[in-house]
């Protein structure tokens, strides 16, 4: 940790918020990179937020994401129907097995 305070202006703070905004990066790997601590980053971009420089893609990628998780939700619904088929049939097979097995008396 520094000694010395060191002190922004004010288009710094908003040009590192947009920064923080746009990057895929977290918080503390940006604090890193910049020699800054993540807690003031954070009052930064907390303060200068500017909700048009975020990506409008964040609702597209929320329903695509959405979208999969559906079609992925009905592919193991139909994976647990047909394992439910083939348990049935095994039972199945298993009493013909029994039944055809015992000796003839």
């Amino acid at each position: 940790m520094s000694g010395q305070r060191r002190s922004f202006n004010e288009e710094f703070r908003r040009q590192t918020a947009k920064y923080l905004q746009e990057q895929t990066k977290s918080v503390e790997e940006i604090a890193l990179e910049l020699d800054i601590p993540a807690k003031t980053l954070h009052a930064w971009k907390a303060k200068y937020r500017e909700f048009k420089n975020e990506s409008v893609n964040q609702s597209e990628r929320v329903r695509e994401l959405e979208q999969l998780l559906k079609e992925k939700e009905r592919q193991l619904n139909q994976k647990d129907r047909r394992l439910a088929d083939v348990e049935e049939e095994l039972a199945i097979v298993k009493k013909a097995v029994h039944i055809f097995s015992k000796p003839k008396n």
